[in-house]
């Protein structure tokens, strides 16, 4: 940059080290955008990806303050000053408080074990719920189904007709759009649907968009 830009290549250089930092920090980003992609996720999945996330940012903000830069690969390999660490965490401390406020519904959310596993304990108070999940529990065929994962073996078409109240809690773990990605699949098969069928189409019609 010396003939291009030279007052660029001297910024690079004097805020190096915020730069490794917030490269390493964009990298932990990715990784976690990715994991809140894909056909299967389901709001159970993104609060496991979220809580964990959150006890990573911990971790780190721990492990930076105390000059530990191991998950940090770009920033361990530039000299740091004492006050850039401390900037560092009081800027992972700022964003794990962020985090914890907008994804609050998601990492307040109960979610019911006999959804994961519905062949464990049964501990529920709703008698319907118990009659159902017995039923379940005694029903040898769906066992099969569950070496599958929980999720494939509540998309069952047989599970909303033969267990009703355990289905209308379940789909909505299991069918709602937790993350942006699945919206944008989920318009994109819309406009699809519409350039095939033109404007007769009438899009209430055609079944659970989740589904197709």
């Amino acid at each position: 940059l010396d003939a291009k830009d030279p007052i660029l290549k001297e910024n690079l250089i004097k805020w190096k080290p915020d730069i490794a930092y917030l490269t390493d920090l964009f990298t932990k980003f990715n990784e976690v955008n990715l994991q809140l992609q894909g056909d299967s996720l389901n709001l159970i999945k993104t609060k496991s990806i979220i809580a964990a996330f959150l006890a990573r940012m911990n971790l780190m903000k721990q492990n930076i303050g105390r000059r530990e830069f191991s998950q940090f690969p770009n920033l361990s390999m530039i000299n740091i000053q004492d006050d850039d660490v401390l900037v560092y965490v009081q800027h992972l401390n700022v964003l794990h408080t962020d985090f914890k406020t907008r994804f609050e519904d998601v990492l307040t959310m109960e979610i019911p074990q006999w959804i994961i596993n519905p062949y464990g304990d049964i501990e529920e108070s709703d008698v319907i719920l118990q009659e159902e999940l017995i039923g379940i529990s005694t029903n040898e065929e769906l066992k099969v189904q569950f070496t599958k994962g929980y999720q494939q073996f509540w998309f069952q078409k047989d599970i909303p007709v033969a267990y009703p109240a355990l289905w209308t809690i379940a789909r909505k773990f299991l069918i709602a759009f937790p993350s942006s990605y699945l919206v944008e699949r989920g318009f994109s098969a819309v406009a699809n649907l519409l350039k095939k069928k033109k404007n007769r189409l009438q899009i209430i019609g055609r079944g659970d968009l989740r589904l197709y």
